[in-house]
């Protein structure tokens, strides 16, 4: 997805604070000083958005944390009476998923004008608020035991060294898994069959499949796994968190980007506060609230800061995949994945 990347010139990252009430609550119909998103990146950062908008308009703001794919299903649980107003983060291949559903609508920000192109919709459904390229985070200290280095391609994850050594998520609950996914139908020039293949393949080497895109990291970090397969940013945060055995490593074959999106959900109980809240997360203020809790994706709004933490795309080959055909393939994939991959047993 190199398209959706090169122009990127800052660094999202957000402060740690503590949030009451982050769950869902029950509000009145047309009460606009009030909404609950859904937020699918890492929980520090859910709460620090939510404190930090509050803070900046006076709208109490809620949220409930889900990965890319729950938040998907969830919206589809509810229908035309939705508990959510807007969604904030995860893949904007998932807000496509949610648009052939019907679940968000059209919404151009006013402040999406500082927004490149290539991190907009063009029909107005979502607007990106950072970018992330996906690697491979490894527990050096693991692999000197079983003898494997840290990876640099896909085929290297198919080493037997490698067996029960692997973490990655579910792509049926997680963003960054479908990522993962979809580079294997781009690496094989479209064929959906060839990407289901390798993850059979891989299979045997994959120790867990979780719900959320950052948890093999944290696998990895606390040495239950040599390699987990997640974003460079997460692996970073964890990492600076003190995991220093960690080495992140993109694959040679090439890097894909996952462009984060923010949209507004149909038939919203406070569309005005989403609004609001939606052209918030464009400014450069909001998307600079940056390192405190090491969120190391690539912002969108060309006046943000960039910190050392960040990935510099420069120094990586970058695969340039086409975000509407992923989106619009991902229901259909990942139920693939679910019935012929994830239940297999492992040789």
């Amino acid at each position: 997805m190199g398209r959706y990347i090169k122009k990127a010139a800052a660094l999202f990252a957000v402060g740690a604070l503590a949030l009451t009430g982050c769950s869902a609550t029950a509000a009145t119909s047309g009460d606009d000083d009030s909404l609950t998103f859904v937020c699918s990146p890492q929980e520090d950062w859910c709460q620090l958005v939510a404190a930090e908008f509050t803070k900046a308009s006076g709208i109490n703001a809620n949220y409930v944390r889900l990965s890319g794919g729950e938040a998907v299903a969830r919206l589809t649980a509810a229908g035309e009476t939705p508990e959510f107003d807007a969604w904030f983060g995860g893949g904007a291949d998932g807000h496509i998923a949610a648009e052939e559903e019907g679940l968000i609508e059209k919404f151009v920000p006013e402040n999406a004008a500082q927004i490149p192109e290539e991190y907009k919709d063009p029909d107005g459904f979502w607007t990106g608020i950072y970018a992330g390229a996906l690697s491979f985070c490894s527990n050096t200290d693991v692999l000197n035991k079983i003898g494997v280095v840290a990876p640099e391609s896909w085929n290297d994850l198919l080493d037997p060294k490698l067996k029960k050594n692997v973490a990655m998520a579910h792509p049926g609950t997680s963003g960054t898994a479908y990522q993962a996914v979809w580079t294997q139908v781009m690496l094989n020039d479209g064929s959906q069959d060839a990407a289901i293949d390798y993850f059979t393949k891989m299979h045997s080497n994959v120790l867990q499949y979780s719900k959320s895109g950052s948890a093999p990291g944290q696998m990895a970090g606390r040495g239950e796994v040599g390699v987990g397969v997640i974003f460079a940013q997460d692996c970073q945060k964890f990492i600076n968190e003190g995991f220093t055995q960690l080495k992140t490593t993109f694959p040679k074959e090439g890097a894909t980007f996952e462009v984060g999106a923010v949209s507004l959900i149909k038939n919203a109980k406070h569309p005005e506060a989403a609004k609001k809240f939606i052209e918030w997360t464009l400014t450069a203020e909001a998307q600079d609230l940056a390192a405190t809790v090491g969120s190391y994706s690539l912002p969108t709004n060309p006046d943000a800061v960039i910190t050392d933490d960040m990935v510099d795309t420069s120094t990586l080959k970058l695969l340039d995949g086409d975000i509407r055909e992923m989106g619009e393939a991902r229901n259909e994939l990942t139920s693939r994945f679910d019935r012929e991959v994830a239940p297999a047993p492992k040789s």
